[in-house]
């Protein structure tokens, strides 16, 4: 077992719990952090379908970007943030839309911690990790 998921095991607290943010578009970003980050022992809350890969999974569509659904589903997201105890972004390409921005916002307004994948990504260039 890796030593990361044996921790949650011998913890006294509960596992860091963080929240996916960013556009539903980037679907394996969501699907590889998600991965890692729970292989690192952390709770991870993200989106609940991506409306944008509707043509390669077959689910998500019908959800416009005006629609009472889509106003709905960025509030809920919101109390996931609020769940959280720290947001991760994944700003794939540098791109941060328009209900990711708000996010980040919300996020900020309320304390918690706002971590970015390019970060990451710099850092893996430069040597020194992941995440």
């Amino acid at each position: 077992m890796r030593t990361e998921l044996r921790r949650i095991f011998d913890a006294e607290s509960r596992p860091t719990i963080v929240c996916l943010c960013g556009s539903s578009r980037f679907y394996d970003a969501f699907q590889q952090a998600n991965y890692e980050l729970t292989m690192a022992g952390e709770i991870v809350l993200s989106i609940g379908f991506y409306p944008h890969a509707a043509a390669r999974h077959g689910y998500g569509e019908g959800v416009a970007p005006d629609s009472v659904e889509k106003v709905v589903l960025d509030e809920l997201h919101k109390r996931k943030i609020d769940l959280a105890d720290y947001v991760y972004v994944l700003d794939v390409d540098g791109y941060v839309g328009e209900s990711t921005t708000s996010e980040i916002a919300y996020a900020a307004e309320h304390g918690i911690p706002v971590r970015y994948l390019s970060e990451g990504q710099q850092q893996l260039a430069g040597g020194r990790g992941v995440l």
